[in-house]
Order: C-alpha cells, then structure tokens, then sequence
C-alpha cells in the first residue's frame, strides 16, 4: 500500500463463525488496509473464506468480532438502514452473474442504483449512465433489453452500474467466474484500465490466476486466515 494515501478501506481482526448446528471459525483474525486506487484480489482454494470476508467486507454481513472502517469511518456497528445507504453511495458490485433485469433495457439497468440513491435527477442520471457505457463500448446496446445481450455484454454493463454513483470502491465476487476466456480477458482489462486509468479502487475475489497475477496486490487466504498480503 502506498504510504501517503489514506486507506480506502481498513478491516481489523475479523472473526467469523458459523453454527450449523456446530460452532465453526471461518474467519480468524483476518487484517489488511487497501489504499485509494489500488487494485486488489483475494485469492484461495475453495472454502477458504474469501466470499464470506467479502460480504462482511462490503456490510452485507454484520455478524462478526473486530473491526471494519471505511473512508476513514468505522462502520461495525452501525444501523442496517445507514449501512444499505454506505453501500449503495459508496461501494459498486460486481457478481459472477450479472443480475440484469431483463424487462429493463440496458440503460434503465446502469440507472438503478443512482435512483435507489437519489442524489441526482433522471435526466442527469441518464447522461452519467451512457458516459459509463461508453467507457465499455456498449453505449450502442442503450436501448436494448438486457436479454438481447452476450453474456460478456451483460458483465460489461453490470460493470458500468457498479460505477453509476462514483463509489469509493469496487467489490467484486468471481466478476470473471461465468465468463469464457476472451470475455473474461476483455472483462480484466476493463477492471485494469479502471484501476490506471479512473484511479478506481477495487477488491476482488477471484479463482482465476490469471486475473490476480494481474492486480496490484494479491491477499492470500487458507482456512480463514491470510497468508499472504
């Protein structure tokens, strides 16, 4: 991490368990900080904890023991109405699957996020999601219905909604997992250029070595731990 930049985000000896029905520690003692552009990818055989650590990570989760800060602001604790708020302002998901609404067209689904928030009208809302759809070359699809759409297209849209409110940081959960390996090369280069291009802070999930040989920073993880950051 770069010294002079204040942490994006900080998580502080995470704790996760499980009961079903037994008490299982999925998570221990889990630290890292990543800094205001970096590119990140948490890596780790299946069953590691990776997921489970991205969704207390992204507030989705508040079950846990230690602690999580995000834009210089410790969130653990907070109220589940302040935290669906913080993440819709100031996280930008990206899946396996891409979760487009196929009754709305592309642009109305790049749109969704910025009217859950409300800070801008729709007018401008719209002109922010095709400036988003022209960094991906889909500007051309707008007015398409989402099933018209390639699977690689659905991820690059899902992508643009992810960026529709600025967030502080981009999470994303196997973002290439569904992906052929020429869809899922466009799909890193894309996430590449965010990063030095945008000055975009990401954290992602991966199981593709490819994809993490690529970033900035790779977090290693084995039996709920990381090994290596």
């Amino acid at each position: 991490m770069k010294e002079q930049d204040s942490p994006v985000l900080i998580a502080q000896d995470i704790d996760k368990y499980f009961y079903n029905p037994v008490k299982t520690q999925v998570l221990k003692k889990v630290g890292f900080k990543i800094a205001k552009g970096e590119f990140v990818s948490i890596v780790g055989k299946s069953g590691c904890g990776k997921s489970t650590l991205l969704y207390i990570l992204s507030t989705m989760d508040t079950d846990y023991d230690g602690k999580i800060f995000m834009d210089n602001e410790l969130i653990t604790g907070k109220s589940h109405n302040y935290l669906a708020h913080l993440r819709n302002e100031k996280i930008g998901f990206v899946f396996q699957f891409h979760y487009l609404l196929n009754e709305f067209s592309v642009l109305e689904n790049v749109m969704i996020p910025g009217l859950k928030l409300g800070n801008y009208s729709r007018e401008e809302l719209e002109h922010r999601a095709m400036e988003k759809l022209r960094i991906f070359e889909m500007e051309e699809h707008a007015l398409k219905k989402a099933n018209q759409l390639s699977g690689g297209q659905k991820q690059r849209v899902a992508i643009a909604r992810a960026l529709i409110n600025d967030p502080l940081l981009i999470m994303g959960d196997e973002p290439t997992g569904n992906l052929d390996k020429k869809n899922s090369d466009i799909v890193f280069h894309m996430f590449r250029e965010l990063a030095q291009e945008y000055k975009q802070t990401m954290l992602v999930v991966t199981h593709d070595p490819e994809f993490a040989a690529g970033t900035d920073r790779i977090i290693e993880m084995e039996d709920g731990r990381v090994i290596r950051q």
